[in-house]
């Protein structure tokens, strides 16, 4: 975690773990004011909440408060984060590169369309919230990785659109996107269109032969009909 305010690092003056949890879900939940019952849930996951539960939430706000500035958090019985403007969070950024990545590939704008997915993908790539674990967190990370995915295909996909030295780094991404989701048939189809594009369509072939004994073995299926209508294509060339 990193906090910066003013030109100030904050993250570790914050009032130990409760309070970087705490500043976590608040930021990570800004758009809205928060009920101190979802709070202590927040600090106490496990529903074992003490009975000076509320006693103690009072205390991390107000250290936090101290720490970060009465205007950033605000609220007693629904406190919110206030951020100033052109702040920024960096999931938040990740988010609306991707969905600027994914409409650039969508319109051939390779270039921009490198640019934003890398964007993404530099977040992305972080594991959120490190020696922290509690169900949001958990749904948070997985969101992360949705996003990795969808960087790592738009990264590839600007790769081969753009060429060149590229496409080596459109078969980085595909080999990446295997390693995180064996089962994502877009992994293997670009992995197989950068080696073909690098004049090596046996060793396409050979992914391909890879993705069908996978599929077969595991899940008793067969590959869809877009990675067979590329594997076609390359027993044409």
């Amino acid at each position: 975690m990193a906090i910066e305010i003013a030109g100030r690092r904050l993250e570790t003056t914050l009032p130990g773990r409760q309070g970087k949890l705490l500043f976590a879900y608040l930021a990570a939940n800004r758009i809205r004011p928060i009920d101190r019952g979802e709070l202590v849930a927040v600090l106490w996951p496990t529903g074992a909440a003490p009975p000076t539960a509320e006693t103690t939430l009072t205390g991390v706000l107000s250290r936090l408060r101290h720490v970060v500035g009465e205007d950033v958090v605000q609220g007693r019985t629904h406190p919110h984060l206030v951020l100033a403007a052109g702040a920024k969070i960096d999931v938040e950024v990740a988010a609306c590169a991707i969905h600027e990545a994914e409409t650039a590939v969508s319109t051939g704008d390779w270039p921009r369309a490198w640019a934003r997915g890398r964007a993404a993908l530099h977040v992305a790539r972080r594991e959120f919230m490190v020696g922290f674990d509690a169900p949001w967190i958990e749904e948070r990370r997985r969101t992360l990785q949705t996003l990795r995915t969808s960087a790592l295909e738009c990264v590839g996909e600007a790769g081969l659109g753009i060429g060149g030295s590229e496409i080596a780094s459109a078969e980085r991404s595909g080999r990446a996107l295997i390693a995180i989701e064996p089962y994502r048939e877009s992994g293997y189809r670009l992995l197989m269109r950068a080696l073909q594009a690098r004049g090596n369509a046996a060793a396409a072939l050979a992914v391909y032969d890879e993705l069908r004994c996978l599929l077969r073995d595991e899940l008793g299926t067969a590959p869809g009909a877009d990675t067979k209508a590329l594997h076609k294509e390359l027993l044409a060339v």
